[in-house]
C-alpha cells in the first residue's frame, strides 16, 4: 500500500493530501529513510513523522485498504 493512502487510513494523518504534502516537504521516514508518497509500505516497517518539534515513530502492524475508525489503532504500534 502506498505511504499517503496508510497514513490516511491508519489516521495518522487525517487526510491524504495532508499526507502527500508532509512526503513532498520531508518530514515523513520509512525505516529510517526519507521517503516520497509512493513508497510502498508493509508490515514491520517504522515510519517516523514530524510534526513541528514533536516526532512521531510508529511499527506498522497490519496494512489494509478500509478499516473502521476504531480498529485504525490495530494498525500500528507506537514505540
Amino acid at each position: 500500500m502506498r505511504l499517503d493512502k496508510f497514513l490516511k487510513v491508519s489516521r495518522l494523518i487525517k487526510r491524504r493530501t495532508v499526507a502527500n504534502e508532509a512526503c513532498d516537504a520531508g518530514r515523513v521516514l520509512v525505516n529510517d529513510k526519507v521517503a516520497k508518497a509512493s513508497v510502498n509500505v508493509k508490515a514491520g516497517d517504522i515510519i517516523e513523522i514530524q510534526f513541528g518539534t514533536k516526532a512521531v515513530r510508529v511499527e506498522v502492524l497490519d496494512v489494509q485498504e478500509t478499516v473502521r475508525k476504531d480498529e485504525a489503532k490495530e494498525l500500528y504500534k507506537y514505540l
